[in-house]
């Protein structure tokens, strides 16, 4: 098996919602409006085009199983889905994942098992404090 981890930070904002049902996103973007109800970290300092050569090698494998770990004040959220070969990995500031099997420069990751409406309560609170620090980990394995 091989195994590729990713690690960075974002920060929460006091906007926050995370309320949509197909996806939930990470952001290099600092700003948040009303209509990011799928966004659940800003500020992040990867954006889907800074992934590794190996992360992406990974990704873009049908077969691969892909995981994002939020962290924040000792709460965990973890996200389980698969990688594809569409997969572009090119947007400069988005990581999106999905539900579903759309894939678009911002997707990170398909057939994700949650979206942002299923994260708990107890972290999104957590995460609409501005100074709140989120660590992101993915993990592409195959």
């Amino acid at each position: 098996m091989t195994r590729v981890s990713e690690e960075f930070e974002a920060h929460g904002h006091s906007m926050m919602k995370a309320t949509h049902t197909a996806t939930f996103e990470i952001t290099k973007e600092r700003h948040l409006t009303a209509r990011g109800d799928c966004i659940v970290a800003v500020g992040s300092s990867k954006g889907a085009v800074d992934l590794s050569r190996d992360f992406r090698r990974i990704a873009q494998n049908d077969l691969a199983k892909i995981t994002v770990i939020l962290s924040a004040k000792g709460i965990e959220q973890r996200a389980r889905g698969r990688g594809d070969h569409r997969l572009r990995l090119d947007h400069p500031t988005d990581l999106v994942a999905r539900k579903s099997t759309y894939v678009c420069g911002r997707t990170l990751m398909v057939s994700s098992d949650i979206a942002a409406c299923d994260i708990s309560r107890r972290f999104v609170h957590l995460i609409r404090d501005s100074k709140c620090r989120i660590a992101v980990q993915l993990i592409a394995e195959i």
